[in-house]
């Protein structure tokens, strides 16, 4: 987002007057909210059918069974229908704010001529060679010592 706008942050003005809900927030709302009253309605049906005594038992668990399916497959139905259907919000347009424009670098005085630090007070001619290590007698490994023991041991043994 920075880098889209050359450095600068995006300036989303408020709009004045009625923040009116799209379409599709309301119905997504409506599908929660009809979905929450099954979570409420569906078990105090329930007792009330359970409690209910003769015929009247039967009508309630008739509105128990009528208040879950409506509930608990309208509610997410009307939260698909307006996700995918209905119309969004309007997209808000982008300001784009007075561009900044650094000030100027004045140009290098012109009695700099070399970029390059002065020579060395040290030349390298002074340096030693590097010296030839491949001549000095590499240590015997771990394993040929161990290796010569149990030989020593064995013989011992016999």
């Amino acid at each position: 987002m920075l880098l889209a706008n050359r450095g600068m942050l995006p300036h989303y003005p408020i709009p004045e007057g009625d923040q009116k809900i799209s379409p599709r927030k309301k119905g997504v709302k409506q599908g929660a909210l009809l979905f929450l009253l099954g979570v409420l309605l569906v078990p105090i049906l329930a007792v009330f059918a359970n409690y209910a005594p003769g015929r009247l038992g039967n009508v309630f668990e008739f509105f128990t069974i009528l208040s879950a399916l409506l509930c608990f497959t309208g509610g997410p139905l009307r939260m698909l229908f307006a996700a995918i259907f209905e119309e969004g919000a309007p997209t808000r347009q982008f300001l784009m704010p007075p561009s900044y424009a650094p000030p100027a670098i004045p140009p290098p005085p012109a009695a700099r001529v070399s970029a390059l630090p002065p020579a060395s007070v040290n030349p390298a001619s002074q340096w030693r060679p590097r010296p030839q290590t491949a001549e000095i007698l590499q240590p015997s490994s771990v394993t040929d010592h161990t290796t010569r023991l149990l030989d020593k041991s064995d013989s011992d043994t016999d």
